[in-house]
């Protein structure tokens, strides 16, 4: 008999490192790629894995990833087992709990262990919603089955050098866990790769006996003890479960013949700006046009792109670009550059390595360079942006370390 599968997809987070783009939104509904949003992916990964009962655990600003879930991930109402629900924070275990708020993201999921009994889940497959990547969750789970473990976490090698930001796990040669520490220099490594660490990805595949047990004794004995990665692996560890990691970088996607190794956190406005820039580099690492792993997304019903004028130094053109629907290049120039939907540049501006989102217009003779211009801004004729960094401050504009632009949503220029 096949195993009954819940998905759990944790997406509440703040994402405070992303603002401004997070002022108005939570972090997984952050636009990305032109016509997705963060969350798409860990949606599409459950859906292409066969996992069809899926519930997206929500929290902060979340207004608009259930408008976004509720326009484009709705099954039909005749298969009870098929859904995609959110999930807001709410007092379902009010005798034992005061706040609203998710102290944790093991506290969302305890929370919402109603949810499992319902589903009569045998296995939960808990996902962090806030990542770019593709991953087949449908042989992780064979894996867990395989190895008869407990608990399962998502893996990702990384160098020793950069792993300090992460949760790093300590393994035997058959890949258990032995140890769990989050974010400390100097990490453990991987046994025969001493320059490499073994990263958690946050996605986890637990046996429902497992997770019910260690969400209640988690919850009842320690005030702190709402985190997966600082309290309840650990404890899991402490406690004697069979706890086992699972290597991303050998995770087989169909129609892909090269290793899966992308994996983005995009968690700051430097590394979400890279993950952009990823999709229009000559060989992009991450396929978005694979039609055996479709990356699936709200509709929108916005007519065809266009392109305006055919005259020297007046041309409309895009080079090295991702255009969404509804675009017009009217005699414009737009180089390595993501453009979300319903955007229209005028005649002599020039985009360059930026990331625009729906509803930008961009005024004559502008001149914008690797800036993020977030929804319905309009930029006047002449503006000159990530040009002259201090006049960008000047104006109020977020700059990164790496002197990336952000304008904020709604914008409006003096």
């Amino acid at each position: 008999m096949k195993p009954r599968v819940l998905g759990m997809i944790l997406a509440g987070g703040q994402g405070s490192r992303l603002s401004p783009l997070t002022i108005r939104r939570s972090k997984p509904s952050v636009p990305f790629g032109s016509k997705y949003r963060i969350i798409d992916f860990a949606l599409n990964n459950f859906i292409n894995s066969g996992i069809f009962g899926v519930y997206v655990l929500t929290q902060y600003k979340g207004q608009s990833l259930t408008e976004h879930i509720q326009r484009g991930w709705r099954f039909g109402t005749f298969l009870s087992d098929y859904f995609i629900t959110v999930v807001p924070a709410q007092q379902y275990r009010i005798e034992e709990l005061g706040p609203v708020w998710y102290r944790g993201t093991a506290d969302a999921v305890y929370q919402n262990l109603h949810l499992v009994d319902n589903h009569n889940a045998d296995y939960i497959a808990i996902f962090s919603g806030d990542h770019i990547y593709k991953m087949n969750i449908e042989h992780m789970l064979q894996s867990h089955i395989d190895s008869r473990a407990d608990i399962t976490i998502s893996a990702y090698p990384m160098p020793q050098s950069e792993s300090h930001q992460f949760g790093v796990m300590e393994v035997d040669e058959r890949w258990k866990v032995t140890n769990f520490v989050e974010k400390i220099p100097n990490a453990p490594t991987i046994p025969g790769h001493p320059d490499l660490s073994l990263t958690s990805m946050g996605n986890y595949i637990f046996s429902r006996r497992a997770l019910e047990e260690l969400l209640e004794t988690n919850m009842a004995g320690d005030e702190d003890g709402f985190d997966f990665g600082h309290n309840v692996i650990p404890r899991a560890l402490v406690d004697g479960y069979n706890v086992v990691a699972y290597d991303f970088h050998k995770n087989p996607i169909p129609g892909q013949d090269y290793p899966n190794t992308y994996w983005r956190d995009v968690g700051t406005l430097d590394a979400y700006y890279e993950a952009n820039m990823d999709l229009v580099s000559i060989n992009p690492e991450f396929d978005i046009y694979n039609p055996e792993w479709p990356l699936r997304t709200s509709s929108e019903y916005s007519p065809p792109t266009k392109f305006v004028h055919e005259s020297e130094g007046r041309r409309g053109q895009a080079f090295n670009t991702i255009l969404a629907g509804g675009v017009i290049i009217s005699g414009a120039t737009v180089r390595d550059s993501v453009v979300a939907r319903s955007v229209r540049i005028h005649s002599y501006a020039v985009v360059e390595s930026s990331v625009l989102f729906d509803n930008v217009e961009i005024g004559r003779h502008s001149h914008i360079r690797r800036t993020i211009i977030d929804k319905d801004v309009i930029v006047p004729p002449g503006t000159r942006i990530g040009i002259n960094l201090e006049e960008d401050r000047t104006r109020g504009f977020t700059v990164t370390e790496n002197g990336i632009v952000v304008v904020p949503k709604g914008y409006v220029f003096n």
